[in-house]
């Protein structure tokens, strides 16, 4: 070799320059997608191919060897089994939140089951995967020849919904790589359109839109910081929860089945965790696995009969893979240059995009137009001079003789304006003459006989006014940028029209962040809870405001539509704030607490979820009240809720006990619940109430009796409490209500034999604590035993239930109002060994008859003496 062939280089500045260049191309050209359409340069070129293969979403699939060799041979020299791999992810509806390619055959499974080789396999675009690259035929991106010059290829697609924000993607290139979750494309499409309205839109005010991630394998996004951090730096971590339902199979065991696992988690690896930990004796509570392996289900687990379902899903939850944590890291390509995009970033970036398109889109459509205006132009003067123009051709000797002619012939401009035609260039003008153009003169060289008649002259005169039309809209978008805006807005909003879907990955609060109140809506919520424990909230907003008489709007769909199911209702619908508190006691002596955002958020007419998948009870634990308190706060926005005289709970026991607790001892509750008050051995507790500490309290027995007296008669004792003597019930009797004294409605007491009645309060005079009180209704064995009493007004419904599991709704004004110590009225035919087992107030709904079912009259029996007994301190 030559002295001057040589060149000497330094070795570590060589290395150091190649290794940079080397980098640049895994980054820019292969690991990384591209802001605008969220497509990496090996995705693009599938879905290329595919279109130049003619795949329509409406169309037949084509083999995906077939695809994957084009793809290889015509845009991508890399190997088939990576571009194979790349073509079916966009397929798989479990990685993808919106798939851009349609797959036929086995594409693979969330349980990593690899998909069947490409020569089994056939595929087709999506309609998604068609939006992206719509009306790329009109110069709207750049075109760039593919590697070996023989054909070109888009180097970025219009993308007619923004991917990137939609599909996310991930990759890793050299020394960086991108982590990017799904989102939602309805609210994308929302929150892009808001920040065209308002440009200088905030972080805060996009998270109205966009709440977050989508991830298409559904789960709960626990909190809300990690969402806040990579909105607004394009880093942070998300927390995902799985989801986990429990059912209670007929034998009476508790199932928890696995519905959702989090985005990524590989099913079967997930089971098999279960199984060894099981196996190892860390999850002691379970007692089987099975693996369903269908869409709605993935594994059931069935539990000891002892176990706490809520204990076994913490720890679900803790040990494996249940529970996961996205490591969100925007990256993206932007001007050829990798970025860290914050999300109004990378909304701006591809609004920009959408705007350069709809701009390219509109000039290349007006060029268009002005092509077909100037041709038109000539039919319209050859028209109306067609013997010069017949005679012209006719005394030519080939066509460039007739086209050198032609080109000669001039019109005067005030001809031209007469006939319609609008002079748009300065070519097409000589001093005072209208000429003909190259391209004019070849379109009446071509002009067909049958074009010379009428009709056909009347037709053309009517193009060219049409066209005329749109050459002056085009002029105008091009010429208005807030016309531009609005075409991507309308064109975004098309896409969500006909593509959107409701969003599956619930986002809900975690104890873990910090202020969650200022971060949730303190939106009016409307709660719902069924007689067997179905609670959900909705937004009031759903329940519309209707005229007086109208049928109205049903609430929810309770356990009573299935057929394989017991009659449920709903028995307690209150309105609440998010940021209020809810206190649920059990018939063991125990209080949960929880916030109403809490619980699961569901449309009106959904059932809801069992209120064991919200509180951690334990296995002999039933809802015996529930109380509502509105959050107060003061002026420094200390949370005062449970603040001392903020009010009290008034508890009553089986045996007689009551017990009076400030609200303020409840302060410091705790997810598993406290002690809400002691229960000596066979005792439980009946009913809760909220008291102001000047009500006066009614306790109704089994055997019929009830006393009244004044909350002031109770001291304040703690939580950890017994309590003291409210009535003496005599043996075998027992409590059977607590009512709080409302002089403006009535009490009405039930008995097991179908008897009821309402008394005024003003019968029930007031007595010392402690006593054995006075009849509330007279019990024979026409009656029966009181089963239950409560306070209602007229406007009240009310469900009776037997102990056959039949469920009747009266009207509470059908039932008569009587005195004291009377036997009452019929409030239901009962069957023979049936009985009244419970009495609830429920919500109306539009299933509701007019008349009320099943109250009849009965003679009422006279009254046979109070019975009193000394009240006893």
């Amino acid at each position: 070799m030559e002295n001057n062939r040589i060149k000497p280089v330094d070795v570590a500045s060589e290395l150091s320059t190649s290794f940079l260049d080397y980098s640049m191309s895994v980054i820019i050209s292969r690991a990384l997608p591209d802001v605008r359409d969220g497509l990496k340069p090996s995705q693009r070129r599938i879905l290329y191919a595919m279109k130049e293969l003619n795949l329509s979403p409406g169309g037949k699939t084509r083999k995906c060897s077939k695809i994957v060799g084009d793809t290889m041979g015509n845009y991508h020299p890399h190997g088939d089994a990576a571009i194979y791999g790349t073509l079916v992810n966009m397929a798989q509806d479990w990685s993808m939140r919106d798939i851009l390619v349609i797959g036929q055959g086995n594409f693979g499974t969330p349980d990593g089951d690899p998909p069947a080789a490409a020569r089994y396999t056939e595929a087709k675009l999506s309609g998604m995967g068609v939006a992206l690259m719509a009306d790329l035929d009109k110069d709207t991106v750049d075109f760039v020849p593919t590697y070996d010059n023989e054909h070109t290829e888009p180097t970025v697609f219009p993308s007619a919904f923004p991917n990137l924000l939609v599909n996310g993607g991930t990759g890793i290139a050299v020394g960086m790589a991108t982590n990017m979750p799904p989102h939602n494309l309805g609210e994308v499409v929302d929150g892009i359109c808001a920040v065209i309205d308002n440009p200088l839109m905030t972080v805060d005010e996009l998270r109205q839109y966009i709440k977050g991630p989508d991830f298409p394998t559904g789960g709960d996004v626990l909190g809300f910081s990690g969402i806040d951090n990579y909105f607004r730096t394009g880093r942070g971590s998300v927390r995902i929860r799985g989801k986990i339902d429990m059912e209670m199979t007929d034998s009476g065991k508790d199932l928890l089945i696995i519905r959702e696992v989090p985005y990524g988690v590989n099913r079967a690896a997930l089971q098999e965790r279960i199984a060894e930990l099981y196996k190892d004796k860390i999850l002691t509570d379970i007692s089987g696995i099975r693996d369903l392996s269908d869409e709605k289900t993935c594994i059931e687990i069935e539990l000891k009969r002892d176990a706490r379902p809520q204990v076994v899903m913490n720890q679900l939850y803790k040990l494996t893979s249940m529970e996961t944590s996205f490591a969100v890291n925007m990256l993206a390509i932007h001007d050829n240059r990798p970025k860290t995009l914050a999300m109004l970033d990378a909304i701006n970036f591809y609004i920009e995009h959408r705007r350069e398109v709809v701009v390219r889109r509109t000039r290349y459509l007006l060029g268009d137009a002005e092509k077909d205006a100037e041709r038109l132009e000539a039919f319209l003067l050859a028209l109306h001079h067609m013997d010069d123009f017949i005679t012209i051709i006719r005394d030519s000797k080939n066509r460039e003789e007739a086209r050198e002619r032609l080109q000669n012939y001039t019109f005067s401009t005030q001809t031209a304006e007469s006939l319609g035609i609008l002079i748009r260039s300065q070519a097409s003008v000589q001093g005072d003459r209208y000429i003909f153009t190259e391209r004019q003169v070849n379109s009446i060289l071509d002009l067909r006989l049958y074009q010379l008649t009428a009709l056909e002259n009347d037709k053309i005169s009517g193009e060219y006014a049409e066209l005329l039309v749109r050459i002056k809209d085009y002029l105008d978008i091009l010429a208005n940028e807030s016309r531009v805006l609005g075409i991507v807005k309308d064109e975004l909003m098309a896409i969500k029209d006909k593509y959107a879907t409701p969003r599956v990955t619930r986002i809900i609060p975690f104890s873990g962040d910090m202020a969650i109140e200022d971060l949730i809506p303190n939106d009016t919520m409307i709660v719902t809870i069924t007689h067997s424990g179905y609670i959900k909230r909705t937004n009031s907003a759903e329940y519309r405001v209707q005229a007086r008489g109208g049928k109205g709007v049903k609430a929810a769909t309770t356990k009573g539509a299935r057929k394989d199911a017991e009659a449920d209702f709903i028995e307690h619908l209150f309105a609440a704030q998010n940021h209020d508190y809810l206190m649920f006691f059990t018939n063991t002596g125990r209080v949960y607490v929880d916030r109403v955002y809490e619980i699961d958020e569901a449309a009106r007419s959904a059932q809801g979820r069992n209120i064991k998948n919200l509180l951690d009870l334990q296995p002999e634990e039933a809802i015996a009240a529930i109380l509502r308190l509105e959050r107060r706060v003061d002026e420094k926005g200390n949370d005062i809720t449970f603040a001392e005289g903020s009010g009290n709970v008034v508890f009553a026991t089986k045996d007689g006990t009551v017990k009076k607790t400030s609200l303020n001892d409840f302060v410091n509750y705790r997810k598993a619940g406290i002690i809400a008050i002691n229960l000596e051995e066979g005792n439980t507790l009946v009913n809760a109430e909220l008291t102001t500490g000047e009500n006066e309290i009614v306790l109704v027995t089994h055997d019929g009796m009830s006393i009244r007296f004044p909350e002031e008669a109770l001291r304040t004792q703690g939580r950890n409490t017994i309590g003291v003597r409210g009535i003496r019930p005599r043996e075998g009797d027992y409590v059977v209500a607590l009512a709080i004294v409302d002089p403006q409605k009535t009490l009405l007491v039930a008995s097991e034999n179908g008897l009821g009645k309402r008394t005024s309060f003003d019968e029930y005079r007031t007595q010392g604590r402690g006593g054995t009180g006075i009849k509330t209704m007279n019990c024979t064995d026409k009656t029966g035993k009181v089963v239950s009493a409560t306070v209602v007004s007229e406007e009240d419904e009310l469900m009776l239930m037997t102990t056959a599991g039949q469920s009747v709704r009266i009207k509470v004004a059908t039932v008569r109002e009587t005195g004291r110590a009377t036997q009452g009225v019929k409030l239901m035919t009962l069957n023979d060994g049936e009985a009244i087992q419970d009495i609830s107030i429920v919500i109306p709904d539009d299933e509701d008859e007019e008349g009320a079912e099943g109250a009849e009259d009965a003679e009422a029996g006279e009254d046979s003496g109070e019975a009193e007994a000394p009240a006893e301190e």
